[in-house]
């Protein structure tokens, strides 16, 4: 049987050209809304759609390509002591936030394609769609901040920020925003987060079928995969992260806590050879694993999350009921590392009041989630 998790409704369809409806935390937006659909002629366009007050639904129906367009930088970086094979595919970094200098690491000259490092503003009320699969923005990112709310990317695939770089950019960045949802989209060759939302409150975010695409010939572990892949950071957030597809990354899979106060639902996603670790949480974390695959991933959860100041609720069973109103599914791990249990069930608490995604046994999730999740599958 095929699971799909689209849950379109009437209203849903009058959303002009998105498929279904926010599920989860985020439900309730609706971007662009009935807008005409426009289709931006050039990259000019499509940043100034993407940053002006009129609300738009922004069609992309060719490939962006922002390599270039702001020229090439060259700088003082360093090689990061993860970086143990500098000549076969390791990963050295820009000074971003002073990482390098701070950190105390050998200086090395990095050249980057400068247009990465300041990603497209994205303002409120906005419908991001690809059309098949052919909705490509390349070498640069869209960020979300200081207010702006009610946002959908829809079936976009943001590729090639530097990979090389650690700091050489984000693919989507939220910090302080509300009612974001970002489904069907893929994220591959980014230099650092794939998605990561800052210090200031989220809020409530929907992250629904996505393929995160760790495959990569510059590794900060050295070992062919994306490291930096979700970080959740925000001052309030309520993140819901449903179908995704995560696959050869080997860290921040997600990382979620270390400020503020988080809750994240993660239900029926599908982690796959990550050499490394998927789940680390710290401070502020709560988190409701349910009904997710993990196969090939050496370490589900960090030894260091038991102890990091955060909460996870991983065992199943009825007791969710009376926190989300119903049973929770049971997670399934094969050829992987240690999965312990976790029965914290103030990892719950922050879900009163709020939709809670629905949940499919994790038996028929790795089926469903690789052939519906990423682009050109809606």
């Amino acid at each position: 049987m095929r699971l799909v998790f689209l849950f379109i409704s009437l209203p849903a369809l009058a959303l002009a050209q998105v498929t279904g409806s926010a599920p989860g935390f985020a439900t309730g937006t609706t971007g662009g809304g009935s807008a005409t659909p426009q289709y931006p002629a050039s990259i000019a366009e499509l940043k100034s759609w993407l940053a002006d007050s009129t609300a738009r639904v922004i069609m992309l129906n060719k490939e962006y390509n922002f390599l270039t367009s702001a020229g090439t930088t060259t700088a003082t970086g360093c090689r990061p002591s993860s970086n143990t094979c500098p000549n076969a595919g390791g990963q050295d970094a820009i000074n971003g936030a002073n990482w390098c200098t701070s950190g105390g690491y050998p200086s090395v000259s990095v050249t980057y394609d400068t247009a990465a490092l300041t990603p497209l503003v994205v303002n409120s009320n906005k419908s991001l769609v690809g059309v098949g699969s052919a909705g490509v923005i390349r070498g640069i990112g869209l960020r979300m901040a200081n207010g702006v709310q009610n946002v959908i990317v829809q079936n976009v695939h943001i590729t090639q920020l530097n990979p090389q770089y650690i700091w050489g950019g984000d693919a989507i960045t939220l910090v302080g925003t509300d009612k974001i949802w970002i489904d069907h989209c893929k994220f591959s060759l980014i230099g650092r987060q794939m998605i990561v939302t800052g210090y200031d409150a989220a809020k409530r975010v929907s992250i629904t079928n996505n393929e995160f695409d760790g495959q990569t010939s510059w590794s900060a572990t050295c070992n062919g995969q994306h490291y930096w892949t979700l970080l959740f950071l925000g001052a309030a957030d309520k993140i819901t992260m449903a179908g995704n597809y995560l696959h050869h990354v080997s860290g921040r899979a997600p990382k979620v806590g270390g400020s503020g106060d988080i809750t994240l639902h993660a239900v029926n996603n599908y982690f796959y050879n990550i050499g490394g670790h998927s789940f680390d949480v710290s401070t502020g974390g709560n988190v409701l694993m349910e009904g997710n695959v993990f196969e090939s991933v050496t370490t589900p959860i960090t030894t260091a999350s038991k102890t990091g100041g955060g909460t996870i609720y991983n065992a199943g069973g009825s007791t969710c009921s009376t926190y989300i109103g119903r049973s929770c599914q049971a997670n399934s791990v094969s050829s992987s590392g240690t999965f312990d249990g976790y029965g914290s069930t103030s990892a719950m608490a922050g879900f009163s009041g709020y939709t809670v995604h629905p949940a499919v046994a994790a038996s028929g999730v790795k089926a469903s989630v690789v052939s519906n999740a990423g682009i050109g599958k809606i």
